[in-house]
């Protein structure tokens, strides 16, 4: 099994060859982190792969730089039989290594600080930042059990011992204090407990619920931090408190698909797949939080819809780059707000969210600003 040789290619792929990261990938047996994992099938549903059934298979999945999904709703992929199939949103993953670096670089780390990593997953984080930093340097946490123990063993199987912690980092105070956090699952707002875990100068790396924006804070003297929303971009699972996600607004969406709606008017911009349009996803999340999305493209007819828990919703149809058709219902206009960030964008040749100065209080609050342009992100 020539997995060193395929992680150094890995290393070669996401590293430059002057980074200080480089070594902790080309050293890392990724493979045993993923043993096994949930593949796409067919629509919404997941089937089981078992690494050592298809060796070539899995190296070739572990050591390239893709996200490796791990558990689906409740299902862990270790618990599974060879060929099982399942259904749900991926609630774990090993994240792409290429993304793991960044998010790492962000960081500004040095020897000899202390690194907090939430969101243990699979120990990907974990084991790169052990290796760089050494493990006594390293703490880990995740709200999942198994994902802790196995990821306990797996690194331990690698020499590696960091600490790892069972906990929701989301809402009890932390272990300890610590001079980085990275976090790899994404929040809405800022744990108060991260930042009072952070030491006088410490820098949090974490990116918002539902947006593709990094945020990179310092610690201020006030408890607080200020920093920026990079001009960079990722996307991670959000934090979970339970063992599933809570339910999606099903329902609302078949109302959206079905009904005429108590508006019925033409849109000024084509559809767009909102949820893969990152820069408006980000936008409309800070502004009107809890929107759920879904896209179809049928031939040359594009559908998307919207949906929120205050019972609003809307649904825009056009072939192609047509003007749609919008049906739109509840309390808001989602759609009329959509359009109203398009028409900024198209003004104004951009948004104003990467690159955004924060500043984020005690509590966890961000507050945006940029020109004469304020947001809050709560």
């Amino acid at each position: 099994m020539d997995w060193e040789q395929r992680a150094l290619r890995l290393a070669d792929e996401v590293t430059d060859p002057v980074s200080r990261w480089r070594e902790s990938i080309a050293s890392t047996a990724r493979h045993e982190l993923v043993p096994r994992w949930w593949e796409r099938h067919d629509g919404d549903t997941w089937i089981l792969r078992d690494g050592p059934s298809d060796i070539e298979h899995w190296m070739r999945r572990a050591y390239s730089d893709r996200s490796v999904i791990t558990r689906v709703g409740t299902a862990h992929a270790d618990h599974g039989e060879l060929g099982d199939l399942t259904e749900g949103r991926p609630t774990s993953s090993a994240t792409h290594p290429g993304l793991v670096v960044r998010m790492l670089r962000h960081g500004r780390l040095a020897e000899g600080m202390d690194l907090l990593d939430v969101g243990t997953g699979a120990g990907g984080l974990t084991a790169y930042a052990s290796r760089r930093l050494g493990d006594q340097h390293v703490t880990s946490v995740d709200v999942d059990p198994y994902l802790c123990d196995v990821a306990r063993d797996r690194l331990a199987a690698m020499g590696l011992h960091p600490q790892i912690h069972t906990l929701d980092a989301t809402a009890t105070k932390l272990p300890e204090t610590y001079d980085r956090i990275i976090a790899t699952v994404s929040v809405r707002p800022v744990p108060a407990s991260w930042l009072a875990a952070l030491r006088p100068g410490g820098r949090l790396v974490t990116t918002i619920a539902n947006t593709s924006l990094i945020l990179t804070a310092w610690k201020t003297e006030d408890g607080g931090a200020t920093g920026q929303f990079e001009r960079d971009w990722a996307g991670f699972m959000t934090s979970r408190r339970g063992e599933d996600y809570e339910p999606g607004l099903t329902k609302l969406f078949d109302v959206a698909r079905d009904l005429d709606g108590d508006e019925v008017s033409t849109g000024r911009y084509p559809v767009v797949d909102v949820e893969n349009a990152w820069e408006l996803r980000s936008m409309l999340e800070v502004l009107v939080p809890g929107v759920e999305l879904d896209y179809e493209q049928q031939g040359r007819r594009r559908i998307a819809y919207l949906v929120h828990a205050d019972g609003s919703w809307a649904r825009a149809a056009a072939d192609r780059l047509n003007p749609p058709t919008v049906h739109q219902g509840g309390p808001r206009r989602l759609w009329d707000e959509l359009e109203r960030i398009r028409n900024r964008q198209s003004a104004e040749g951009g948004l104003s969210l990467y690159g955004s100065p924060v500043r984020v209080t005690p509590d966890g609050v961000c507050h945006l600003s940029r020109g004469r342009w304020t947001a809050t992100i709560a």
